[in-house]
């Protein structure tokens, strides 16, 4: 305790001093906090002192104390606006396309805990065993406590063939384990699992299955063609898998809901500081889809998964199916900056066509259904197993999201087909 207080009573004199020397040389005055030039004046004052006194001089580059102080600016506003440098905006833009290097994690904050919301399918995170929940307590050996999300993002991302070690606290069992990933050049495939869902009546129904992984650039085409195969196949009613769906590009959330919408339909809209925004489906290139569609949502179904979940339901086009999705219902727009680095900032947040909010609220369910822990442990299990299970056919099996959605569209099909009009019996023939 002796020792901690003459600390202090060294520490204390020193800043004194400091300040002292600072306003003899430049005098002390009232700032308006409302005015750029006196508080660009401020900082540069600042990054001057630093760049005069710190004792360190491999950090005071004028670069690193810029992108100091842009990262700090941009955490400061919200969770989900950060800074990038060059290298983190060329990895975003590869990202939307589909093929990006990392570990393959989703992460948030919650409760001031890095926690994985879903490990992607087909990458170390998935494979290595990490499950919804997980709390990234370190990583490399370095605790996450003290870290903003963007920074543990950045620290989660690097180049291939390097290797992570995460700290992984299991909140069920509280067991604290390391694991040992190797990054890799990931490339999503955001369909996937498209199939005609096995029936015990071979008379019954077909009911289709596709799953979405997250939205991209390449989606729509991809959904449109698996769709296409299904229609042939006979498809009479589709489950549309939203689950773990961290979202993506709004464009592409856009463009997915358009293949169930007439065109001009506002699918969602924007509204920030500048004018809202309408974003409505476009001419239709393919074929009319009128068969009925439910909506598999759960807690981890974010972003791009809740403009479609929200928008087909509020236009009455599709069943939700499962949990209250996430809340993220922001529009981040990327701002490219001089030297290559670039600003994710929000700008607007999400309603969809009935002006409900999202984010920060999600999309509830019209059908409420849910999942054991041991249940969506099971559920990811299968599909690390080569998609679902070694034969890839999707089950209800062990899964009861799944097996309301297929009830609930079984019994849409015996509505719509008792609400048809009897067929005309054909005329007798006199004799």
């Amino acid at each position: 305790m002796v020792r901690k207080i003459a600390a202090a009573l060294v520490f204390v004199p020193a800043l004194s001093f400091s300040g002292l020397r600072a306003q003899e040389q430049t005098g002390s005055r009232e700032t308006d906090p409302e005015s750029p030039y006196d508080n660009v004046q401020v900082l540069a004052r600042a990054m001057q002192l630093i760049r005069q006194d710190y004792v360190n001089a491999k950090k005071i580059s004028f670069r690193d104390l810029t992108y100091s102080a842009l990262r700090g600016m941009l955490a400061e506003l919200d969770p989900h606006s950060q800074f990038m440098e060059p290298r983190d905006f060329l990895g975003m833009q590869e990202d939307t396309k589909s093929e990006f290097g990392g570990l393959g994690v989703v992460v948030t904050m919650e409760d001031g805990a890095l926690t994985i919301v879903n490990p992607m399918e087909d990458t170390p995170g998935f494979e290595a065993g990490l499950k919804p929940g997980d709390r990234i307590l370190r990583i490399n050996g370095n605790s996450t406590e003290k870290l903003t999300l963007p920074e543990a993002v950045d620290t989660l991302r690097g180049d291939a063939g390097q290797k992570v070690t995460l700290t992984i606290q299991r909140p069920g069992t509280k067991e604290i384990k390391d694991y040992e990933l190797t990054r890799v050049v990931i490339k999503v495939k955001s369909v996937k699992d498209a199939q005609i869902l096995p029936s015990e009546d071979p008379h019954g129904p077909k009911i289709g299955y596709v799953r979405i992984t997250q939205f991209n650039e390449p989606t729509a085409g991809e959904l449109a063609r698996a769709l296409d195969k299904l229609e042939k196949d006979g498809l009479q009613a589709l489950v549309l898998d939203l689950r773990y769906n961290p979202g993506g590009l709004l464009s592409s959330a856009v463009d997915v809901s358009g293949l169930f919408l007439p065109p001009g339909k506002v699918v969602v809209s924007t509204e920030g500081r500048s004018p809202g925004r309408e974003y409505k489906t476009t001419s239709r290139s393919g074929r009319e889809r009128k068969y009925p569609v439910a909506i598999l949502v759960n807690y981890a179904s974010a972003s791009g998964s809740e403009v479609v979940a929200g928008a087909l339901k509020d236009l009455n086009r599709a069943i939700i199916v499962g949990e209250t999705t996430f809340g993220k219902g922001s529009v981040q727009s990327v701002m490219p900056l001089p030297d290559g680095s670039a600003m994710r900032m929000t700008t607007a947040r999400y309603f969809t066509p009935s002006r409900q909010v999202i984010h920060e609220v999600g999309v509830s369910p019209n059908v409420r259904a849910l999942l054991t822990q041991q249940q969506e442990f099971e559920l990811l299990e299968s599909r690390r197993d080569h998609g679902f299970g070694k034969s890839g056919v999707v089950s209800t099996e062990g899964d009861p999201q799944l097996s309301r959605a297929v009830d609930v569209l079984q019994g849409t099909l015996i509505f719509v087909q008792r609400q048809q009009p009897p067929k005309a019996e054909p005329a007798g023939k006199s004799s």
